[in-house]
């Protein structure tokens, strides 16, 4: 990859995408494209197609991806598996037939099994069922994967898919629905403690910068309260789904950006086929290997936001996967390791949340 390469980020005004854009011009790329929804829909395979005719980018890297918590992920399954195919279908097709040198395709650690064998490796792929509450966006994440790797095997293509773990970070989304469990978390408890406060001015403030279900700052204060309610926010507690108990992996965005540029810049197909005629799990977990329980999660967010109310945990919702830690010893041997730990995360997070 030369400086003025031109590269196209899907997605670059998300999570991920962002990070990668700035993890690239701080690396001295000079050349890149990124297009909003409004200008580019990506479920429209003729408007990707003349966007490939019209930019003919040397490199892609596929960061767009419809994307939910626990909750969203189990409502809206059609959505989460036909956009998120319809995605991957139109941007890697368009990128083979456009002769794109190479393509980096970010999936998610949730293609793994349920039970699968912890901490998990890539092999573990396919081995046994996936869990239920996120499966249609699992199955679309897996075509995705082996649409990359059918096109290497076959036509000589160097597109290389990465599975990141949870991520969190700058441009996080924290809309109580669709939000993952720490944005969530954190906008929950950030709420509850202005509710326990009393300060009406400041959920005010937040239900404007961000509607909760066309609720905004300037409803009623009885529709506010019942909003708040509805997500478990009450004036002297907050409730929160599960059990607490579940274990998960989480890496900030800034860190994945830089192992997605290195990877990018340093890693090849050839480097991770092998020599077995049955080439798969070629893919790459990114991730940082280690774990914390939901209920330790919450109580660090507790102590950073300085929320003094109660945490309650309602066991009629589910937990999700119980367990689900990356092995990234192939990430390591790569020559990447991450570089943020989950309680200067957690406080970088809120801080930017708090500035929005």
């Amino acid at each position: 990859m030369n400086k003025n390469s031109k590269i196209y980020v899907a997605g670059h005004r998300g999570l991920v995408g962002s990070a990668i854009w700035n993890n690239l011009q701080k690396r001295g790329y000079t050349n890149l494209i990124g297009r909003t929804h409004a200008e580019l829909d990506l479920l429209d395979g003729v408007a990707v197609r003349e966007f490939f005719d019209t930019e003919l980018p040397e490199y892609v890297i596929l960061a767009a991806a419809h994307v939910g918590g626990i909750m969203a992920n189990n409502i809206y399954r059609a959505d989460f598996i036909y956009k998120n195919l319809q995605i991957q279908q139109n941007v890697i097709g368009e990128s083979f037939r456009h002769n794109v040198k190479k393509l980096l395709f970010l999936g998610s650690t949730c293609i793994y099994p349920r039970e699968a064998n912890q901490p998990i490796k890539e092999e573990e792929l396919l081995t046994s069922p996936l869990e239920y509450t996120n499966e249609p966006y699992a199955i679309a994440k897996i075509a995705g994967m082996k649409m990359c790797e059918s096109f290497n095997i076959q036509y000589g293509t160097n597109y290389i898919a990465v599975m990141p773990t949870n991520l969190y970070g700058p441009r996080d989304n924290f809309h109580l629905e669709r939000s993952h469990v720490l944005p969530a978390m954190i906008r929950k408890m950030h709420l509850a403690k202005l509710l326990m406060e009393e300060n009406i001015d400041g959920i005010k403030s937040d239900f404007n910068k961000m509607p909760v279900n066309g609720v905004d700052g300037n409803a009623s204060l009885e529709d506010i309260h019942s909003t708040l309610e509805k997500y478990g926010i009450f004036k002297d507690r907050l409730v929160l789904w599960g059990t607490g108990t579940p274990l998960r992996e989480f890496l900030w965005s800034e860190d994945m950006a830089d192992a997605s540029v290195h990877i990018l810049e340093n890693v090849s197909f050839t480097d991770l086929k092998g020599d077995s005629p049955e080439i798969r799990n070629c893919h790459i977990n990114i991730g940082t290997g280690k774990e914390i329980a939901i209920s330790e999660l919450a109580q660090i967010i507790k102590d950073e936001i300085k929320y003094n109310g109660d945490i309650h945990w309602d066991n009629t919702k589910p937990d999700g996967t119980m367990r689900k830690l990356c092995d990234v010893s192939k990430l390591h041997s790569l020559g990447w390791k991450h570089t943020i730990e989950i309680g200067e995360g957690i406080h970088r997070l809120y801080s930017w949340y708090l500035n929005q």
